[in-house]
């Protein structure tokens, strides 16, 4: 059977749309996948920062310009396995492309959750970040639903933020220094507005059968906060 996608199909109303069963069931399976990817996530780091050699290899990509290209390949590999996501009706292709993503962000945090591991060989710092995340993306999405705004226009500032954000990465390659912990502090922001876009998205911007693309969406945000919840951790426990 061939697969079929969204952009050839008539029109499809946006979950926000449709009547309030299809909406609670929408909202129902888009956390559900995104808690399954979560733990996913956890277990698959748990493997991969137990193999010595890909620990070294990927801890060898996370200073210089192998950095960049580290995060080019993975910036890639995300947005085509979202946009794959999005685009098809296929379970299995949708699934696909949901493993995908997750051995992406894990290979990223791979380098990064080791030298956590190093600094506390007790997990305090990933627990801590893992508490501190799920504690505001709890009240990023509570006021996100009571709210009930559509925050589409926040998609401006996320391209703003992120344009900024990744010129001062490449300037810190180029030159050789250090962002330090205030630059930090100011991605937590950006991947708090992250949430809350990608909330608000899940009814504006989704069809009922798009849950997988959904959750990846909130997936991606919400790693990205956890990152630099780590990061900011482990510069306070250098001082």
């Amino acid at each position: 059977m061939e697969e079929s996608n969204y952009q050839d199909a008539a029109y499809i109303p946006f979950v926000g749309e449709e009547p309030l069963e299809a909406r609670r069931s929408f909202i129902e399976k888009t956390y559900t996948f995104l808690a399954i990817e979560i733990l996913v996530f956890i277990l698959v780091t748990a493997i991969f920062v137990r193999i010595p050699a890909l620990v070294e290899l990927t801890l060898s990509l996370f200073s210089g310009w192998w950095f960049l290209l580290f995060l080019g390949a993975y910036m890639a590999v995300i947005n085509f396995a979202e946009n794959w996501a999005m685009g098809t009706t296929s379970k299995p292709s949708q699934y696909a492309a949901m493993g995908l993503y997750i051995v992406a962000e894990a290979l990223l945090f791979t380098p990064l959750l080791y030298l956590a591991l190093v600094v506390s060989r007790d997990g305090a710092i990933i627990n801590q970040a893992a508490t501190i995340t799920i504690s505001m993306f709890l009240g990023i999405t509570a006021i996100a639903f009571t709210t009930k705004k559509d925050y589409s226009h926040l998609r401006n500032y996320l391209i703003l933020g992120g344009s900024v954000a990744f010129g001062l990465i490449l300037t810190g390659i180029l030159f050789g220094f250090s962002l330090g912990i205030w630059f930090a502090f100011g991605m937590v922001a950006l991947a708090c507005v992250a949430i809350l876009y990608q909330t608000s998205n899940i009814l504006h911007k989704y069809h009922t059968g798009q849950h997988v693309a959904a959750s990846l969406g909130l997936f991606g945000s919400v790693m990205l906060l956890f990152w630099y919840v780590i990061n900011i951790l482990l510069s306070m426990s250098g001082d």
